[in-house]
């Protein structure tokens, strides 16, 4: 089958069309700053899918490359005078180069004691960081206006950020979606189903898993120095927060883990809950508390998650919904 057509490929150049779309002709800055903050869901979850939905490894410290990232993008900026653009991609080289050398030791571990090791480097790098001076230690960095005036100021730089992460969360999904039908993408299923038997058959284990490893870590480095570069400000609690992680986490087992359409739809549908807590004089304080108990549901009644739902009652969605 043609490549134009593939339902998938159109999903996603349609969700990047109402994303960029909706906020842009009515210059709708509330919209705007909601969608963006969905954006950066999608982005989170899909690229944590590749760990948990491909390969089978929960990582519960996958908001250290998206801190990671923020910090060498706003360093570049701020102290060297690079332009937004190339220091997030230099961010995300510098990132995923960092991920591949953690990926190479901890990936030797399974199960639990793996995700207890991610959870530690992210906050090992989070005690790092408070300490390195250049970077502000545990005040972090600002950003001055000044920063902005290359991309016409303040008001225009939050437009074209905004247009970025748009097309930032477009690679995430085609990026989960080639790897999902890749030879390579087989291989990491094998590795999730018995990663012995894997072995066996052919597939090196150690590569596969550090290369996705590195692989996940690149677009949401890029993310969070464009999000970062936004807000103006970066410390090591904001960057390094584990309730992000945890709340991505619950975004994919919401949505369908090992599902392309899965991650993109937990995450729109539970940054929308989480607006809503929020905003609610009632819930506001029980944010967590309703993530916990929503993620135990799923658990125990729909492991599948949504699409997995859908794709069971009506097995011809499948082919759409990958």
């Amino acid at each position: 089958m043609s490549l134009l057509r593939q339902p998938m490929l159109w999903l996603i150049l349609g969700a990047m069309a109402l994303f960029a779309g909706l906020p842009g002709f009515g210059g709708d800055v509330a919209l705007r700053e909601g969608l963006f903050l969905t954006a950066i869901a999608i982005i989170l979850a899909s690229n944590l899918n590749l760990m948990i939905g491909y390969t089978g490894y929960v990582n519960f410290g996958n908001i250290v490359f998206f801190g990671l990232g923020g910090y060498f993008g706003v360093w570049l900026t701020t102290m060297h005078g690079w332009p937004l653009v190339p220091a997030a991609i230099v961010a995300a080289i510098l990132v995923s180069t960092i991920a591949l050398f953690f990926g190479l030791g901890i990936l030797r571990l399974r199960g639990s004691y793996f995700t207890l090791a991610t959870i530690g480097i992210n906050e090992a790098v989070r005690a790092l960081v408070s300490n390195i001076d250049a970077w502000g230690g545990s005040t972090g960095m600002y950003l001055s206006v000044s920063v902005y005036q290359p991309l016409g100021g303040p008001r225009q730089a939050l437009w074209i950020v905004y247009f970025l992460v748009i097309g930032i969360m477009g690679a995430s999904l085609f990026l989960s979606w080639f790897i999902r039908r890749s030879k390579f993408g087989l291989g990491l299923f094998a590795i999730r189903e018995d990663e012995d038997a894997a072995s066996v058959l052919g597939v090196h284990p150690a590569l596969y898993k550090s290369v996705i490893y590195s692989v996940s870590g690149f677009l949401p480095a890029m993310a969070g120095a464009l999000f970062f570069f936004k807000n103006g400000v970066i410390q090591p609690d904001q960057a390094f927060d584990l309730t992000m992680s945890t709340e991505a986490i619950v975004m994919l087992m919401l949505g369908g883990q090992g599902s392309v359409t899965g991650a993109a739809v937990g995450a729109f549908l539970y940054d929308q809950l989480r607006s809503t807590l929020l905003t609610s004089s009632m819930f506001s304080q029980f944010q967590l508390v309703i993530a916990g108990i929503l993620l135990l549901l799923i658990v125990l009644f729909v492991p599948g998650g949504l699409i997995g739902w859908i794709g069971e009652r009506w097995p011809r969605l499948r082919r759409v919904l990958e």
